[in-house]
């Protein structure tokens, strides 16, 4: 399929998004978030995504130039925009049955921060950073950061993002827990591919439902969790991949996943 604000291509079986307006630092606009949210939804048997940005920047936010005396001209639209598209893509990621990795090769800012939070594993160029700059134009953060910041550093730091609105650059990102991994702005993009394509290679079925499991244990009780990982288990036990798991442990040799 052919998009006007994103690059798909498929590497082996990982599905490489690029947020591909550089001009506007990648900003993005509803229409670039309906056209991820369908990129991620047509895995066409792809077993892992790699979600980058074209250019000097991972995504800048919202296109708020784009949108002229609108963006000034209250509320309403915000939250149609909101509803309508950028929660949309937001749910997308999160209930992808396949492992999601971003490489973030600039700023990450507004909605962009919380596109590239997203994933599983957040790789990010030293010369990157992260920010939720909507204190700074009268805003509150959106795109799920007021729930994803609180669980991956804490109401502490997260209170310090959202309301004083500074940079935070990937190694203090790593630092503090936010992101998976700070790397030489030279070697971002081969180790993402090298890992979106490791996981690609893995158990599909039980990663998927691993993310699936990470996601209900920060909303359940324990013996709840408890319950939903056994659930976890009974799928990914009757998968191919398990069983394949299992002949290769008695054959001492490694296993060759399929994905199935």
């Amino acid at each position: 399929m052919d998009y006007e604000t994103i690059l798909v291509e498929r590497v082996g079986d990982v599905l490489k998004i690029t947020l591909n307006r550089p001009e506007r630092l990648n900003a993005c606009p509803p229409n670039m978030a309906l056209e991820l949210a369908n990129a991620v939804n047509d895995l066409d048997g792809a077993r892992a995504v790699l979600i980058t940005g074209q250019g000097r920047a991972f995504c800048s936010g919202a296109d708020l130039a784009a949108r002229g005396e609108r963006s000034i001209a209250g509320g309403r639209g915000a939250y149609t925009a909101l509803t309508q598209a950028y929660n949309p893509l937001m749910l997308a990621l999160s209930r992808l049955p396949v492992p999601v990795v971003t490489a973030v090769n600039g700023p990450a800012a507004g909605v962009g921060c919380s596109i590239a939070l997203a994933a599983d594993f957040v790789l990010a160029a030293r010369s990157a950073y992260f920010l939720q700059a909507f204190v700074n134009i009268g805003l509150v953060p959106d795109g799920g950061a007021s729930w994803m910041l609180t669980r991956l550093v804490g109401k502490a730091r997260a209170t310090e993002m959202m309301m004083l609105g500074e940079k935070i650059g990937a190694e203090k990102a790593e630092n503090w827990g936010l992101i998976y991994k700070a790397v030489d702005d030279a070697a971002l993009m081969d180790e993402a591919m090298a890992l979106a394509s490791r996981l690609a290679a893995g158990p599909t079925v039980a990663l998927g439902t691993m993310r699936q499991n990470l996601a209900k244990a920060l909303e359940v009780d324990y013996a709840s969790a408890l319950l939903v990982e056994a659930e976890g288990q009974w799928a990914a036990g009757d998968s191919a991949d398990a069983a394949e798991g299992g002949k290769a442990f008695l054959e001492k040799r490694k296993a060759a996943f399929t994905g199935k």
